[in-house]
């Protein structure tokens, strides 16, 4: 008997418990029709899937080590992240201790199309997260246009008062001393020492350097505010004159030292093994007596002297070589066709009958209901601070109902043709490479004259199990060349299961 857990989130504090209830109820249908024992679950309430700082969720992963169960079930995969790249990172780590990810609504099949299948789809909830995160962007910008106050934490100095921003004087005359200190040359760490001593804290705390350098940045105390490249002078009420500000500012600049240079990414990173000694290929850099820096691939077996002669590989042949042949082959018609397909059904099935927006339905109307009960009371002189208390309860609970309602229906509405997902498809594929590999590629196996790439599959396939997917045929018939210390070298490529 297989055993599992079921792990359920839902992202807004504007959403109740019915979202977890739901998805509850269905992966407990999907384990049941599929003889499978749930053990235990866990629950992260208000918490995006955008990024993986969720107490349940890690609290899942490292319970996943003492190896008590075989799967971890969620309603969607969207549920489970909304980050292609973290997605990836925690399903192997599931993986390595014995577990696998399985999604009741989404039913992927346990096949090798199933595997690319669920990668295009993890994608596709990322796309979704991103044009959701739009349409908010554009209701924001709407607010900042009108000079409201649109959330997060305020700074010292200022006050919220109808949802405009307003000057607090007393807190506003500590930022001009401390702009003037710093003006004049003080040290941070003596404006923080005098400020202590003058008895002057930040909502009950001492000011730290840290916090100070923030607010000597921060372009709100000038009367601006920045946001997607655009200034807005309607929200902040100056406190530091544009002068100032910008004397500071030059100060500050002035001050640095150094800067970051970006860091190199390798793609193939932890995916290559040396066809001769069997070590792993490890990303090396170096620098000519010119001062140009090469980038390549190098065994670590020949890097340890254990008698290994293979060649060096420059990084972007390498790169390029694999991403192009693997891109050209997914993009075969009859592949691209499957998973388009597939793709656009799985999405309409998922477009159906939205429960969640049918309880929600159901609850703003018994609480309106409700609301409408108190006002004929409070008409017929049934006033009392509890019945006031209780209005109060239930307009903000219609209000947030009345949100809920707008994003789940913005979600029903979101619906992808067959030719914008091929396009994402098409795009995805040339664009985002990192993922490309990330999901698909197991390992590279590298020799002077060819490569092998072994893909992620559920199971082992023989060539003649092969016929119909053209991903796993017994050898792609690729030639290319590349220049490697001058010489010209036929590399042909092997795809293996």
């Amino acid at each position: 008997m297989k055993t599992a857990v079921i792990y359920a989130r839902y992202s807004s504090d504007n959403q109740t418990e019915q979202s977890i209830e739901g998805q509850l109820r269905v992966c407990n249908e999907f384990a049941k029709s599929k003889n499978i024992v749930i053990l235990d679950t866990y629950i992260d309430r208000a918490m995006t899937g955008t990024n993986d700082h969720r107490p349940d969720f890690q609290r899942m992963l490292a319970d996943s080590k003492k190896r008590e169960w075989d799967y971890v079930i969620v309603y969607k995969l969207d549920r489970f992240s909304r980050d292609k790249y973290e997605m990836t990172i925690h399903k192997h780590t599931l993986k390595e201790n014995g577990a696998k990810l399985l999604s009741a609504m989404e039913n992927i099949p346990d096949s090798p199309e199933g595997v690319i299948l669920e990668s295009l789809l993890e994608g596709m909830n990322q796309y979704y997260s991103a044009e959701l995160s739009q349409k908010v962007k554009r209701g924001m910008k709407e607010t900042r246009l009108k000079g409201n106050f649109t959330g997060g934490n305020l700074l010292y100095g200022y006050k919220v008062v109808d949802h405009k921003v307003q000057i607090v004087e007393d807190q506003a005359e500590v930022v001009r001393y401390i702009y003037r200190q710093y003006n004049k040359g003080v040290y941070v760490k003596d404006i923080c020492k005098e400020l202590k001593e003058k008895g002057i804290d930040n909502k009950g705390k001492p000011f730290t350097p840290h916090y100070i350098y923030k607010m000597l940045s921060n372009f709100k105390y000038s009367g601006i505010y920045i946001h997607d490249n655009i200034e807005y002078t309607n929200i902040y009420p100056q406190i530091i004159d544009i002068d100032t500000f910008k004397g500071v500012r030059e100060i500050i600049e002035k001050n640095k030292y150094g800067s970051r240079s970006n860091d190199v990414i390798y793609l193939l990173r932890q995916k290559l093994v040396c066809g001769y000694c069997g070590k792993p290929i490890s990303a090396e850099s170096g620098t000519t007596r010119h001062g140009q820096v090469k980038k390549y691939y190098k065994c670590l077996g020949r890097k340890h002297n254990n008698g290994c002669k293979k060649e060096n590989v420059r990084k972007e042949d390498l790169e390029r070589y694999v991403i192009d042949n693997i891109s050209d082959h997914l993009s075969k018609s009859n592949n691209m066709n499957y998973l388009v397909n597939s793709l656009y059904e799985i999405q309409i099935a998922n477009n159906g009958e939205n429960k969640v927006v049918a309880q929600l339905i159901k609850q703003k109307r018994q609480t309106e209901n409700s609301i409408n009960n108190i006002m004929s009371a409070i008409e017929n002189g049934g006033t009392t601070a509890t019945v006031m208390k209780r209005l109060r309860e239930l307009e903000e609970l219609l209000a947030n109902t009345e949100k809920q309602l707008a994003v789940e229906k913005t979600k029903q509405s979101v619906i992808l043709t067959k030719t914008e997902i091929k396009d994402y498809y098409i795009q995805a594929l040339r664009l985002e490479p990192l993922m490309l590999i990330n999901y698909l590629v197991k390992q590279i196996t590298v020799f002077d004259d060819k490569i092998i790439i072994e893909y992620n599959t559920p199971k082992t396939i023989s060539p003649d199990e092969s016929q119909g997917f053209l991903l796993y045929d017994k050898i792609i018939p690729l030639h290319t060349k590349y220049n490697a210390k001058a010489k010209t070298i036929n590399i042909n490529l092997i795809i293996k299961i």
